[in-house]
């Protein structure tokens, strides 16, 4: 699959890169895309959530009324989970929302991503580019070049760089990664793919694996 390489004012450079079939050419597999989604979003969670069950409650465990003649349902305790006050059934309590997945499912599914992506139509390939200084409203010239300035976009670069990280920041709409931060999750949670052309040799290198 060939993809002109475009510059940073959105021109085309004359240029073309080939992609690779096996990353970006494959039969999308949704099963494989939605079990590394879930993975990734479970663990985001914290899973520090408690509710004090009947023996954490604080206070009196003395018997609150005689057991029989009353004419209603006999009662042990103040923190009896039917009260007001009482302690919660069943409860949350902390726990780990993570669960294992096999590598090669998840570098399937970051192969699924990019493939439905390229068959959207919605990456673009440009060539390097760097910041002197951490610079956003550069960072928006650019992406008003290419279009994206309304649209989800992630910048995908080789090599960590500091300067243009931090010029993308303080945008909502846009984020910047490296080729070995990706997931699956950050390609579809993106409109629009950038792809620097340092950063495809890094992506086919650690899915063709």
């Amino acid at each position: 699959m060939e993809v002109k390489v475009l510059d940073i004012t959105g021109k085309e450079t004359g240029r073309k890169v080939q992609l690779s079939d096996s990353v970006f050419g494959i039969e999308p597999n949704n099963h494989a895309i939605y079990l590394d989604v879930k993975q990734y979003l479970a663990n985001q969670r914290q899973g520090t959530h408690k509710a004090k069950e009947r023996a954490e409650v604080a206070g009196s465990t003395r018997k609150i009324k005689k057991q029989k003649g009353t004419g209603t349902a006999r009662a042990g305790s103040a923190k009896n989970p039917l009260f007001k006050g009482g302690g919660t059934v069943f409860g949350p309590r902390p726990r780990s929302y993570s669960f294992k997945l096999n590598k090669n499912l998840k570098r399937l599914a970051r192969k699924s991503a990019f493939s439905l992506k390229a068959k959207e139509a919605n990456i673009v390939v440009v060539e390097d580019f760097n910041f002197d200084a951490p610079n956003t409203k550069q960072f928006i010239t650019i992406l008003k070049a290419l279009g994206l300035e309304n649209k989800k976009s992630l910048f995908v670069l080789g090599d960590s760089n500091k300067n243009v990280y931090l010029s993308s920041r303080n945008l909502k709409g846009s984020s910047v990664l490296t080729s070995s931060e990706l997931s699956t999750y950050a390609v579809l949670n993106a409109n629009n793919l950038v792809l620097l052309e340092g950063s495809l040799e890094g992506i086919e290198e650690n899915l063709s694996k």
